[in-house]
């Protein structure tokens, strides 16, 4: 294990429940919250109750709301605030950020007006940042097949790591696995996004035809062809990148 101080950008139910594996490796985080009154509660009841109720923080968990405090001298940064805030986020964020941190996405989405990715908004930051050049910044994205109520109660669970430096995604797979949290390392950046992203379209699909009573063959159906669908695009963006 990586003995890291880890920033968790976004106190909702995702952001509250990577808490667990990492407060059960004995690793150091701060919890960032926008709202200083929601901080304030999650302070004093040591729960999230207005997003993941009924888990209790780990003792190495401190909520804050200051983004500096956050993130300053923090090696390792996850992002998990909504898709339609992220670039504002984390432009607030950029200038605290040390010359070699890991910033990791574990938000989902793409963004509207420029249908960029979470990370290709991250590169977007930094590389119109003061100095940009002479620093070390590494950028990835986090996902899996996960719920954050199972997370939190501690259930197994496996994620994937990605980043387009491999030695980047191990960093980071060493800091966060447990026998109970394994992370997989990989260098497929953009079908891991693209993934997270677009199965919520198929699993809306999967539902109206569910609702509609179109039967297990339609949704098997569905499902099939929208994951050639996104195996496409992911490597044809993989390409134009």
């Amino acid at each position: 294990m990586t003995v890291e101080k880890i920033a968790i950008i976004g106190a909702g139910s995702w952001g509250t429940a990577l808490t667990k594996p990492l407060g059960d490796l004995g690793q150091t985080v701060s919890l960032w919250g926008h709202r200083k009154e929601h901080v304030k509660e999650i302070k004093a009841t040591r729960q999230n109750n207005s997003y993941l109720p009924g888990f209790s923080l780990p003792d190495s968990v401190t909520p804050v709301s200051d983004l500096r405090e956050a993130v300053e001298d923090h090696g390792i940064i996850i992002m998990v605030v909504p898709s339609h805030v992220f670039r504002e986020v984390f432009a607030g964020l950029e200038p605290y950020l040390h010359n070699d941190a890991h910033v990791i996405s574990a938000s989902k989405g793409i963004e509207n007006d420029s249908l960029l990715t979470m990370t290709q908004v991250m590169e977007d930051v930094l590389s119109s940042s003061a100095g940009a050049g002479e620093r070390n910044i590494k950028t990835g994205v986090l996902s899996g097949p996960s719920f954050a109520k199972e997370v939190a109660a501690g259930l197994p669970t496996a994620v994937t790591v990605a980043s387009h430096d491999m030695d980047a995604a191990v960093h980071i797979q060493r800091a966060l696995s447990s026998h109970l949290f394994r992370v997989y390392a990989s260098t497929d950046v953009i079908g891991l996004e693209l993934g997270g992203a677009l199965k919520n379209i198929v699993a809306i699909g999967a539902g109206i035809c569910d609702g509609l009573g179109y039967g297990t063959n339609t949704r098997a159906a569905l499902i099939t062809r929208g994951l050639a669908e996104i195996s496409r695009l992911g490597v044809s963006m993989g390409q134009i990148l």
